[in-house]
């Protein structure tokens, strides 16, 4: 089925969606170095931000597995459809998820008598999702890798 192999797992889509996903991963670093907020490695393995990552990752897998096998086969549209959850729950579900913690973790920095115990928990993470742009900067980002990489392999 596949004509083409990976260049590290043997399977070319996987290799190009995690080309994507490290491409958006060092593309949020270099941003945030940019923005003056130093070297966060973290931000190498973190979620939310410009772009997004997961958009990437599954933009990048679907695209050369359109491209590989036919933009009109079943697999190309199982993962078309799984693209559009991924970025729908980046976009909204997480999103919200995070905003939550922005306010969780105001309330615990500013409730004088919020008992002890919630205020020595670790915070909550706030990074969680996307707005629509960087949905769909990781989108193009990732479908640009999938269908470049899977013409040039």
């Amino acid at each position: 089925m596949w004509d083409r192999m990976g260049f590290f797992t043997g399977n070319l889509p996987l290799d190009l969606a995690v080309l994507a996903w490290l491409a958006a991963q060092l593309i949020k670093t270099v941003i945030n170095l940019a923005r003056g907020q130093g070297l966060a490695l973290s931000r190498m393995l973190g979620s939310g931000d410009m772009p997004s990552s997961h958009s990437a990752f599954i933009c990048a897998a679907t695209a050369s597995i359109g491209q590989i096998c036919g933009w009109r086969s079943p697999l190309f549209s199982l993962s078309a459809a799984m693209a559009l959850v991924v970025m729908y729950d980046a976009c909204n579900v997480r999103r919200a998820a995070g905003e939550q913690a922005k306010l969780l973790n105001y309330l615990v920095d500013h409730w004088d008598d919020l008992p002890q115990e919630f205020k020595e928990k670790k915070r909550l993470n706030e990074h969680l999702g996307h707005t629509l742009p960087q949905v769909l900067m990781g989108g193009l980002l990732g479908t640009a890798i999938g269908l470049g990489g899977s013409m040039l392999l």
